[in-house]
């Protein structure tokens, strides 16, 4: 593939790793060849890297793998899963699956990426319910309504809530950002 034709979310092989494309942009000086700057991320560490490419030069696509999965079930730092075409299970840590450990609820179908059968991480639903554990009391008579407050649900998730939100509620949260939605009752 010519860089001029990388876009977002496309991953490539930088270094011998797969590393997804965050940002692009297409730089035309008025002297001299264009270039296309690149933000990645690697896929294996997290780590980012800002590279330049000659928009003509030749990049490598890496080959990830994605396949659905169901989520089993959690021993520790360990999280189990079973790939939903053959059965076969599959153990991911809590270091490789990061703060998305805060959204696994039993029986939930995500998205298993590999590169060269190595786990690279998962990608969850865009939102999941979640209940509230331990929240703050309303104070009565506040006139602040819109002041948000602190709340743990129940897979040890933090985020700030409206004033209204109570111990026991149900609340639709986004995965990706970790942030109240609306509750889901």
């Amino acid at each position: 593939m010519k860089a001029n034709d990388v876009r977002k979310g496309t991953v490539l092989l930088h270094n011998g790793a797969p590393h997804r494309v965050m940002d692009f942009t297409h730089v035309t000086p008025g002297k001299g060849q264009a270039v296309v700057q690149t933000k990645l991320r690697n896929l294996m560490t997290g780590s980012q890297t800002e590279v330049r490419y000659g928009s003509t030069e030749a990049v490598s696509v890496a080959e990830v793998y994605a396949f659905k999965a169901t989520y089993l079930y959690a021993d520790g730092d360990l999280y189990h899963f079973m790939n939903n075409q053959d059965y076969e299970q599959i153990t991911l840590t809590g270091e490789l699956l990061g703060n998305d450990v805060h959204f696994l609820q039993e029986q939930m179908e995500v998205e298993i990426t590999t590169f060269e059968e190595l786990p690279l991480g998962i990608k969850l639903p865009q939102t999941v319910i979640l209940t509230v554990v331990e929240t703050e009391p309303e104070m009565k008579g506040a006139t602040a309504s819109n002041s948000p407050k602190p709340a743990t649900t129940d897979t040890g998730h933090t985020l700030s809530v409206p004033a209204f939100v109570k111990q026991g509620d149900r609340l639709i949260v986004n995965t990706e950002t970790g942030e109240y939605l609306s509750r889901a009752d």
